[in-house]
């Protein structure tokens, strides 16, 4: 005889979703008493026009006095950090999604960039930084044989 139960579908998933949330704290070693910072990658896009490359970086919650930006051997090095805003009033976290602690971000360059012209902006939580080509580099089109 087959015996009937009684499920919640949602119950199941947010019990599945705690376990799977358990065993990457057990890997990462963020256990729930432990107050260590997550490293985090920002989201990134990266365009390219005839005369610069663009990058564009989603660091929300942030200030630029937070985010360092370094330049040497055509790498471009982003790097900073996020705090954590949890407060010990007795609030009891139920779920965090929101990445906190250091970051940073690599990207190689080509040679036909122009170091000295690189600029960079924050605004609403976007950096923005254009990196100018040099003028000997102009891209051509490559016909197939």
């Amino acid at each position: 005889m087959t015996q009937l139960t009684r499920r919640t579908p949602n119950r199941t998933i947010r019990d599945l979703q705690r376990e799977v949330d358990s065993i990457f704290d057990q890997f990462f070693g963020r256990g729930s008493d432990d107050d260590t910072s997550a490293v985090w990658a920002p989201r990134t896009d990266l365009s390219e026009t005839d005369d610069a490359f663009h990058i564009r970086l989603d660091v929300p919650g942030m200030t630029k006095d937070d985010i360092a930006i370094n330049l040497q051997n055509n790498t471009l090095t982003v790097s900073g950090e996020r705090s954590s805003e949890r407060q010990e009033d007795g609030e009891e976290y139920v779920r965090v999604e929101r990445a906190f602690g250091n970051f940073h971000r690599t990207f190689t360059l080509p040679d036909a960039v122009d170091p000295d012209r690189v600029e960079a902006t924050y605004d609403e939580g976007v950096l923005t930084i254009n990196v100018p080509k040099t003028e000997t580099s102009p891209r051509r089109q490559i016909e197939i044989q």
